[in-house]
């Protein structure tokens, strides 16, 4: 089985490379990185991964508010063609409306809102990891 891969999709650099940071201090070489800034290219990268090795536990962590294709469309994008693919939202602007819409639409793992508490997304993302070992 591959390793775990965990994608993150904002438009920022800034919160992508921060992501980064925090994602290899924490957990190193356990999972696989991918860094995307909007949801076409996100699109891209699940479906290269998940076409070529199709057990790969995946999880995806995404911003709403992003120029082109949102969030929320990408989650439910994601989960139209992956339904398995764990994801987590990590934004400042979405509307509770808009988060009930991807948990219903794209079974939505968690929401988590910007500036994000460090501590809550590596718990939530060692929740996530030991679920998929588990499978």
């Amino acid at each position: 089985m591959s390793k775990p891969v965990i994608l993150c999709v904002d438009d920022e650099t800034m919160v992508l490379d921060s992501l980064k940071i925090e994602l290899r201090k924490s957990f190193g070489s356990k999972f696989i990185y991918e860094f995307a800034t909007g949801g076409e290219e996100g699109l891209e990268i699940v479906t290269d991964i998940l076409e070529a090795e199709p057990q790969t536990p995946m999880i995806v962590i995404s911003d709403w508010w992003m120029p082109g294709m949102k969030g929320d469309e990408f989650l439910i994008s994601v989960y139209e063609s992956y339904p398995q693919v764990k994801t987590i939202m990590l934004t400042g602007q979405a509307s509770e409306a808009a988060i009930s819409d991807v948990k219903q639409k794209a079974n939505l793992y968690r929401c988590i809102r910007k500036p994000w508490d460090y501590q809550e997304l590596m718990t939530i993302l060692e929740s996530l990891l030991s679920q998929e070992t588990q499978v």
